[in-house]
Protein backbone atom coordinates (compact mmCIF):
# COMPACT_ATOMS: atom_id res chain seq x y z
CA UNK A 1 0.00 0.00 0.00
CA UNK A 2 1.04 3.24 -1.12
CA UNK A 3 2.10 5.46 2.05
CA UNK A 4 1.71 9.13 2.14
CA UNK A 5 5.05 11.06 4.47
CA UNK A 6 4.28 14.67 5.23
CA UNK A 7 5.61 18.05 7.22
CA UNK A 8 2.37 19.72 7.97
CA UNK A 9 -0.90 19.94 6.94
CA UNK A 10 -0.39 22.37 3.82
CA UNK A 11 2.53 19.85 2.28
CA UNK A 12 -0.85 16.86 2.41
CA UNK A 13 -2.93 19.17 0.94
CA UNK A 14 -0.80 19.90 -2.07
CA UNK A 15 -0.09 16.17 -2.50
CA UNK A 16 -3.68 15.46 -2.32
CA UNK A 17 -4.59 17.90 -4.89
CA UNK A 18 -1.49 16.51 -7.30
CA UNK A 19 -3.02 13.36 -7.12
CA UNK A 20 -6.63 14.27 -8.25
CA UNK A 21 -4.85 16.11 -11.49
CA UNK A 22 -3.24 12.88 -12.38
CA UNK A 23 -5.60 10.09 -10.83
CA UNK A 24 -7.07 9.30 -14.43
CA UNK A 25 -3.55 8.62 -15.74
CA UNK A 26 -2.63 6.57 -13.21
CA UNK A 27 -5.46 4.24 -13.29
CA UNK A 28 -5.86 4.50 -16.65
CA UNK A 29 -1.75 2.80 -16.70
CA UNK A 30 -2.89 0.17 -14.00
CA UNK A 31 -6.17 -1.35 -16.21
CA UNK A 32 -4.02 -1.16 -19.30
CA UNK A 33 -1.28 -3.05 -17.65
CA UNK A 34 -4.04 -5.70 -15.70
CA UNK A 35 -5.25 -5.53 -19.20
CA UNK A 36 -2.20 -6.68 -21.22
CA UNK A 37 -2.03 -10.40 -18.96
CA UNK A 38 -5.76 -11.43 -19.04
CA UNK A 39 -5.14 -10.06 -23.02
CA UNK A 40 -2.24 -12.57 -23.45
CA UNK A 41 -3.47 -15.15 -21.33
CA UNK A 42 -6.55 -15.10 -24.06
CA UNK A 43 -4.36 -15.06 -26.26
CA UNK A 44 -2.54 -18.51 -24.79
CA UNK A 45 -5.99 -19.97 -24.83
CA UNK A 46 -6.97 -19.23 -28.61
CA UNK A 47 -3.34 -20.66 -29.22
CA UNK A 48 -3.90 -24.13 -27.63
CA UNK A 49 -7.43 -24.52 -29.34
CA UNK A 50 -7.90 -27.50 -31.14
CA UNK A 51 -7.70 -27.56 -35.18
CA UNK A 52 -10.33 -29.57 -36.46
CA UNK A 53 -10.02 -30.44 -40.40
CA UNK A 54 -13.82 -31.49 -40.96
CA UNK A 55 -17.14 -30.04 -40.04
CA UNK A 56 -19.39 -31.27 -37.18
CA UNK A 57 -22.51 -32.58 -36.48
CA UNK A 58 -25.13 -32.62 -34.03
CA UNK A 59 -23.92 -36.72 -32.96
CA UNK A 60 -20.13 -35.88 -33.80
CA UNK A 61 -20.07 -32.57 -32.67
CA UNK A 62 -16.18 -30.73 -33.44
CA UNK A 63 -13.88 -29.43 -30.15
CA UNK A 64 -11.83 -26.97 -31.64
CA UNK A 65 -11.88 -24.54 -34.87
CA UNK A 66 -10.16 -24.69 -38.33
CA UNK A 67 -7.04 -22.99 -38.93
CA UNK A 68 -8.52 -20.26 -40.88
CA UNK A 69 -10.89 -19.65 -38.02
CA UNK A 70 -7.97 -19.70 -35.18
CA UNK A 71 -6.21 -16.84 -36.90
CA UNK A 72 -8.63 -15.06 -37.78
CA UNK A 73 -9.41 -14.89 -33.80
CA UNK A 74 -5.61 -14.43 -32.78
CA UNK A 75 -4.92 -11.63 -35.63
CA UNK A 76 -8.51 -9.77 -34.48
CA UNK A 77 -8.07 -10.58 -30.37
CA UNK A 78 -6.92 -6.86 -29.00
CA UNK A 79 -7.68 -3.85 -26.35
CA UNK A 80 -9.67 -1.34 -26.81
CA UNK A 81 -8.54 2.30 -25.75
CA UNK A 82 -9.37 3.47 -22.55
CA UNK A 83 -12.56 4.89 -21.66
CA UNK A 84 -14.10 6.46 -18.93
CA UNK A 85 -17.94 5.64 -18.46
CA UNK A 86 -19.39 8.16 -15.51
CA UNK A 87 -16.33 7.68 -13.18
CA UNK A 88 -15.32 3.84 -14.22
CA UNK A 89 -12.29 3.87 -16.31
CA UNK A 90 -11.84 0.64 -18.49
CA UNK A 91 -10.70 -1.38 -21.16
CA UNK A 92 -12.27 -4.11 -22.90
CA UNK A 93 -11.03 -6.73 -24.26
CA UNK A 94 -12.37 -8.74 -27.56
CA UNK A 95 -12.28 -10.04 -31.32
CA UNK A 96 -12.64 -7.35 -34.41
CA UNK A 97 -12.66 -8.04 -38.02
CA UNK A 98 -13.12 -10.67 -40.13
CA UNK A 99 -11.08 -14.03 -40.95
CA UNK A 100 -10.24 -15.06 -44.12
CA UNK A 101 -12.82 -18.12 -44.42
CA UNK A 102 -15.25 -16.49 -47.10
CA UNK A 103 -18.73 -18.09 -47.16
CA UNK A 104 -21.93 -17.21 -49.29
CA UNK A 105 -23.25 -15.73 -46.06
CA UNK A 106 -20.36 -13.53 -45.04
CA UNK A 107 -18.16 -13.21 -48.85
CA UNK A 108 -16.02 -10.60 -46.59
CA UNK A 109 -15.00 -13.33 -44.09
CA UNK A 110 -16.56 -15.02 -40.77
CA UNK A 111 -17.16 -12.49 -38.47
CA UNK A 112 -14.21 -13.21 -35.64
CA UNK A 113 -16.42 -12.06 -32.94
CA UNK A 114 -19.21 -14.81 -33.90
CA UNK A 115 -16.86 -17.25 -34.12
CA UNK A 116 -15.27 -16.93 -30.19
CA UNK A 117 -18.96 -16.72 -29.38
CA UNK A 118 -19.34 -20.09 -31.56
CA UNK A 119 -16.94 -21.29 -29.72
CA UNK A 120 -17.52 -20.49 -25.86
CA UNK A 121 -21.38 -21.11 -25.94
CA UNK A 122 -21.15 -24.34 -28.23
CA UNK A 123 -23.60 -24.51 -31.07
CA UNK A 124 -25.79 -27.86 -32.38
CA UNK A 125 -22.59 -29.15 -34.05
CA UNK A 126 -19.98 -27.40 -31.69
CA UNK A 127 -19.03 -28.38 -28.11
CA UNK A 128 -18.36 -25.60 -25.61
CA UNK A 129 -14.94 -24.72 -25.24
CA UNK A 130 -15.19 -21.66 -22.53
CA UNK A 131 -11.38 -20.65 -23.30
CA UNK A 132 -11.98 -16.89 -22.18
CA UNK A 133 -13.09 -17.90 -18.61
CA UNK A 134 -10.50 -20.19 -18.28
CA UNK A 135 -8.07 -17.50 -19.06
CA UNK A 136 -9.91 -15.00 -16.74
CA UNK A 137 -9.85 -17.50 -13.79
CA UNK A 138 -6.04 -18.26 -14.59
CA UNK A 139 -4.48 -14.55 -14.50
CA UNK A 140 -7.17 -12.79 -12.02
CA UNK A 141 -4.85 -12.84 -9.08
CA UNK A 142 -2.04 -11.38 -11.11
CA UNK A 143 -3.94 -9.19 -13.14
CA UNK A 144 -5.00 -7.01 -9.77
CA UNK A 145 -1.67 -7.57 -8.82
CA UNK A 146 -0.05 -6.11 -11.21
CA UNK A 147 -2.89 -3.29 -11.16
CA UNK A 148 -2.33 -2.48 -7.45
CA UNK A 149 1.83 -2.26 -8.16
CA UNK A 150 1.16 0.13 -10.91
CA UNK A 151 -1.21 2.03 -8.67
CA UNK A 152 1.37 2.44 -5.72
CA UNK A 153 4.60 3.05 -7.79
CA UNK A 154 2.94 6.09 -9.31
CA UNK A 155 1.15 7.40 -6.12
CA UNK A 156 4.54 7.06 -4.74
CA UNK A 157 6.36 9.33 -7.82
CA UNK A 158 3.58 11.69 -7.32
CA UNK A 159 3.61 12.44 -3.84
CA UNK A 160 7.54 11.86 -2.60
CA UNK A 161 8.74 14.83 -0.84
Amino acid sequence: MATMVFKGINDYIAQLQKLGNDTDEIIGKAVYQGAAIVADAIKAEINALPIDKGYGTADNPCIGVNAIQKKGLVDGFGISKMQNERGYINVKLGFAGYNGLKTKKYPNGQPNALIARAVVSGTSFRRPNQFINRAQKSVKAAAEEKMRIVIDEEINALTEV
